[in-house]
C-alpha cells in the first residue's frame, strides 16, 4: 500500500490531503480567519463557579469564557507546579510502579462538596475542544505536549503505554526506555504506537523536546498576568511532520518553496535525516492538488449525496442536533433475494460512511438509517465493516449495534468546526434550507 500527504499553500490557507493507493483517505484544512484554538495553553483566571452544573468559567482572554469541569481541575493552580517538582524522580516513580506494594495508610477521601476551584484564582489551562456556537472553548488542567513517539503529561503522575501496541515484547522494551529517563523532574509519558520499532535515541529525543518545551511554557505561566496565552500549538504544516510523517509514507510534497525551506529544517530537528529526505517541492505547472487529481475529490465532501461504485449512494444531513445519514440502492441491480441486495449496498456503504465522517470531519451524535436487514449474521458483517474503518479515524468514536429499526447510534468526538463550516456558511435569504419556493 503506497501513502503520500501532499500540501497545498495558498493565501489565507493551507490544505493537506492523505492518499492512500492514490485514493483520497483523509483532509485536513487550515485557514488564516480562522485560527483554531486546539492545544492552546493559558494561564486563566476563573470567573465563576457553578457546582450545579459541575463546572468553572474561566477568562482566558477570549470573547467568551472557557468552560473548566470541577472533575477536571485536579491541578488547577500554578502554585502546585512547585509542588509537583519536589515529588520523586520520574524514574523512581516508575519503578514503584512495577514493584510490589507496601502497605501504606491511604489518603483520606476528600469531601463531596470539595470544590477544588476558587473564584479569581489563576490557574493553567489547555483547550480541548474550540468554540462552538454560543459556548466557549472546553478547557482542561491535564496539560499534555505531543510529540512523535510520546505524549508528556506535565501535572500528572502516572505513564503508561498505548493499548494499541499488543506486543509483551515490545511493552516491556518501551517500558525500560522510560525508566532510563533520568532527566525529567516531574510528571508522566503516554507512549504513542508510532514508538513502535523505533530506537531509544529517537524516542529520548522526543521526551527530551517535549520536557525543554515544557520549561519555557512553566516559565513564561510565572511571568504572565492573566489571562495569557503561553503556548500556542503548531500550526497545520508542523503537526504535519509530527503525527503523519512515519515509515509507511513514501513522500511528503509540498508546493511552496517557503514552507518547503522551513518544513525540511522542522523534519530534522523532530524526526531525523531520512524523514527529511521524503519531502519533496512541487514545482509544476499545475497545483499539487489538481495534478494528484485530488480538487476533484475534495469538491464531492460538500455534496449531500455521495455516490457508490455500484449505483447506490449515502445521504448525509447534518441538523443542529446530529448528523443523519441514510443508505439508498438507488441503481444497484441484483439477481438475488431483497436481503441480499440490502446486505450488498451496506456492506458497500459502510466503509464510505467512515471515511466520509473523517474527511467532513463531522462530529456529535451520528445516526445511520442502514437498508433493513433480517439476518443477524449480515448485520454483524456490516457493523463489523463500519467499525473496521473507524479505526483509521484520528477522532475518538463509539458505535451501538444495529437496533431492529435497522438504525445505527454512534458519536464521533467532535473538537472545532466542520470542514464544510470553514468554507460555507447558510444562505441569508433561504436561512440554509437551500430550497426554492414556488409561487
Amino acid at each position: 500500500m503506497s501513502k503520500e500527504i501532499l500540501i497545498h499553500v495558498a493565501d489565507g490557507e493551507r490544505r493537506v490531503a492523505i492518499l492512500k493507493d492514490g485514493r483520497l483517505d483523509d483532509f485536513y484544512i487550515e485557514l488564516d480567519r480562522y485560527q483554531s484554538m486546539l492545544g492552546n495553553i493559558y494561564k486563566g483566571k476563573v470567573e465563576s463557579i457553578l457546582p450545579s452544573i459541575n463546572g468553572a468559567f474561566v477568562n482566558i482572554g477570549q470573547e467568551k469564557n472557557g468552560f473548566l469541569y470541577l472533575t477536571d481541575a485536579d491541578n488547577p493552580f500554578l502554585k502546585d507546579i512547585e509542588k509537583i517538582e519536589e515529588e520523586p524522580s520520574m524514574g523512581q516513580r516508575l519503578l514503584n510502579m512495577f514493584m510490589p506494594k507496601t502497605d501504606k495508610k491511604a489518603e483520606p477521601p476528600k469531601p463531596k462538596n470539595d470544590i477544588p476551584l476558587k473564584k479569581d484564582q489563576e490557574v493553567l489551562v489547555q483547550v480541548v475542544k474550540d468554540p462552538f456556537g454560543t459556548k466557549g472553548a472546553r478547557l482542561t488542567t491535564h496539560i499534555s505536549l505531543a510529540g512523535r513517539f510520546v505524549v508528556y503529561m506535565p501535572l500528572d503522575k502516572n505513564s503508561g503505554i498505548s493499548k494499541k501496541i499488543e506486543k509483551p515484547e515490545e511493552r516491556q522494551r518501551l517500558r525500560d526506555i522510560l525508566r532510563s529517563f533520568n532527566f525529567v523532574r516531574s510528571g508522566g509519558f503516554i507512549v504513542r504506537t508510532a514508538s513502535v520499532d523505533i530506537g531509544e535515541k529517537e524516542i529520548t529525543r522526543d521526551a527530551k523536546f517535549l520536557t525543554a518545551m515544557w520549561d519555557k511554557i512553566r516559565a513564561l505561566g510565572k511571568q504572565k498576568q492573566p489571562p495569557a496565552l503561553v503556548y500556542k500549538e503548531y500550526d497545520l504544516i508542523w503537526k504535519v511532520v509530527r503525527d503523519l510523517l512515519k515509515d509507511e509514507v513514501e513522500r511528503l510534497i509540498i508546493d511552496s518553496q517557503e514552507e518547503y525551506v522551513k518544513l525540511r529544517k522542522f523534519a530534522e530537528t523532530l524526526a531525523g535525516k531520512e524523514m527529511v529526505d521524503k519531502i519533496h517541492y512541487h514545482a509544476g505547472p499545475k497545483p499539487i492538488f489538481e495534478e494528484k487529481n485530488v480538487a476533484t475529490e475534495l469538491e464531492k465532501i460538500y455534496d449531500t449525496k455521495v455516490y457508490l461504485k455500484t449505483g447506490a449512494y449515502v445521504v448525509i444531513e447534518p441538523t443542529e442536533g446530529l448528523i443523519v445519514v441514510d443508505v439508498n440502492s438507488g441503481r444497484f441491480k441484483t439477481k438475488g433475494t431483497p436481503e441480499d441486495a440490502a446486505f450488498a449496498v451496506n456492506m458497500e456503504a459502510a466503509p464510505e460512511i467512515a471515511r466520509q465522517l473523517r474527511l467532513r470531519d463531522l462530529g456529535g451524535i451520528i445516526v445511520i438509517d442502514f437498508i433493513d436487514m433480517t439476518r443477524e449474521d449480515h448485520k454483524r458483517k456490516v457493523l463489523n465493516a463500519l467499525r473496521e474503518e473507524l479505526t483509521k479515524d484520528h477522532a475518538k468514536t463509539e458505535v451501538n449495534r444495529i437496533s431492529q429499526l435497522g438504525l445505527v447510534e454512534m458519536t464521533r468526538a467532535r473538537t472545532g468546526k466542520t470542514i464544510e463550516s470553514l468554507k460555507f456558511h447558510a444562505c441569508p435569504y433561504c436561512e440554509g434550507r437551500g430550497k426554492v419556493k414556488i409561487d
